[in-house]
């Protein structure tokens, strides 16, 4: 039976998300929290992967507290077990610092119930960085699979699984040996509506929460802010664009007026490379 584990995060919908323009960071306080979109998708391939082979399905998430809300929408895509690392020692994690906190979560989870697959979403909405599950498998020394847009098989007796990774031009077929790590694109599948019964479960279900003191073998010097070699030093939302003329008159006057922009605009960037 196999067991694949999801790599999940809880993130604030940046759809939604307004920047404080004091501080020019991220007001999280103006958006909900959601489930990164990336992540939903990996968790619905791993449901039907389960479906298609047998196993079981856990989520793993690092987070505050709220970040629970994360896992119960997991289960309410058909996860069976959800695990959330939470402490203040893991607070200011930059990607480094991250995936060495889940590579030892996800190091207890498999002391349990050996771990087969690994599936992260590509990347997260707040971060975009794609970083977290590469890092992942580089620490469990496992192959790993990125922009995987297919799943065509997973096999744990032979150990190998076969999936479809997306390139700029096509795709390509690859074959990795188990275990090892999806991180898969958004076009993999479609999120369905939950059942009722995932949802009544959802509802009720606790998952189970650790500290860093529950993990084995752990450098607290990798961890959070003082394990994080890199900061986000400034960020800003982009310059609005000035609004543009409108041309009026006949067609023929649009037009006339359009090629004098255009000419203007010729010479304007003409001038600008002689001086260079």
């Amino acid at each position: 039976m196999l067991h694949i584990v999801a790599c999940i995060k809880q993130v604030p919908d940046t759809k939604i998300i307004k920047m404080n323009p004091r501080t020019n960071t991220m007001d999280r306080s103006s958006a909900p929290a959601i489930l990164n979109p990336y992540d939903a998708h990996a968790v619905e391939e791993a449901v039907r992967i389960k479906k298609r082979y047998g196993g079981t399905v856990s989520v793993l998430t690092m987070g505050p507290p709220p970040a629970v809300k994360a896992i119960r929408k997991c289960i309410e895509i058909g996860a069976d077990e959800g695990y959330m690392i939470t402490d203040r020692a893991f607070a200011g994690a930059d990607t480094l610092a991250t995936s060495y906190a889940l590579t030892k979560a996800l190091e207890k989870i498999g002391k349990d119930n050996p771990i087969d697959l690994v599936i992260c979403g590509k990347m997260t909405i707040d971060g975009d960085t794609g970083q977290v599950g590469p890092g992942i498998a580089r620490r469990l020394d496992i192959p790993p699979l990125t922009s995987v847009k297919k799943v065509v098989e997973v096999n744990k007796e032979q150990g190998y699984a076969v999936v479809h990774r997306k390139l700029e031009d096509g795709y390509e077929v690859i074959q990795s040996s188990l275990p090892c790590l999806f991180s898969v694109e958004k076009e993999i599948n479609e999120v369905p509506y939950s059942p009722l019964p995932n949802m009544i479960r959802a509802a009720r279900y606790q998952p189970v929460i650790w500290s860093v003191a529950d993990l084995e073998d752990v450098d607290r010097t990798l961890l959070g802010l003082k394990g994080s070699p890199t900061i986000v030093a400034k960020v800003w939302p982009p310059e609005k664009p000035k609004g543009g003329e409108l041309l009026q008159g006949s067609a023929g006057e649009q037009v006339s007026r359009l090629m004098d922009i255009l000419l203007q605009r010729q010479e304007l960037f003409a001038g600008k490379e002689a001086r260079t």
